[in-house]
């Protein structure tokens, strides 16, 4: 019976499978998504959500500068720090962690990653998956203002937008015209004499 034993062993030692976990939360924390197996996935995706609620739990204090916090916020962070570690052991990606991740899902209470099913893996047809991590909520998504195109036919249309458009160096590059700042060319290379 497996009662109260959490996880997927996956065909692996210990050893190998924190080595494999540890890399994987690394990458995603580093890169924001990574591609894996389903099974690899759904167990990065409980580790990694564990790992930045220790980050997010402390991110109020993470906000006051290190001269600022007492003595007591002093060891929280370091407590913090210390359990993400044990997941995850590389330490650029803890620090992104502490200094980005953690001030971007402070209003979020979990769920910070997301599983897009990616169908098969050519050669043994493992199911992939993306595991990513949820984009910011409080910067919306640019989108781009709609305009309704003018009604008409031919010369209206033209003579509308001849009016309406800029003067100087924006026409000539809206005409197609060339700018010599942003096309610059490489000067040719002198023929070697032999």
């Amino acid at each position: 019976m497996r009662h109260r034993v959490a996880g997927l062993t996956l065909s692996r030692t210990s050893a190998h499978r924190q080595a494999l976990f540890s890399n994987l939360v690394a990458a995603l924390l580093t890169n924001e998504k990574i591609r894996t197996t389903d099974a690899k996935a759904k167990e990065t995706r409980r580790l990694a959500e564990r790992t930045i609620t220790w980050a997010r739990r402390v991110g109020d204090i993470l906000a006051k500068k290190p001269d600022r916090r007492s003595t007591e916020e002093s060891a929280r962070v370091v407590h913090a720090v210390r359990m993400a570690k044990r997941v995850c052991r590389d330490r650029g990606a803890v620090l992104k962690l502490f200094d980005e991740l953690a001030p971007r899902f402070m209003s979020r209470r979990g769920g910070y990653t997301r599983i897009v099913k990616l169908g098969q893996r050519p050669g043994d047809a493992a199911p992939m998956s993306l595991l990513e991590l949820i984009p910011d909520d409080s910067v919306p998504a640019a989108k781009e203002p709609t305009t309704p195109e003018p009604k008409g036919k031919g010369k209206a249309v033209k003579a509308d937008a001849a009016e309406k458009a800029p003067k100087g160096d924006k026409a000539k590059k809206a005409a197609g015209g060339s700018d010599e700042k942003a096309v610059a060319k490489k000067p040719a290379k002198p023929a070697k004499s032999k």
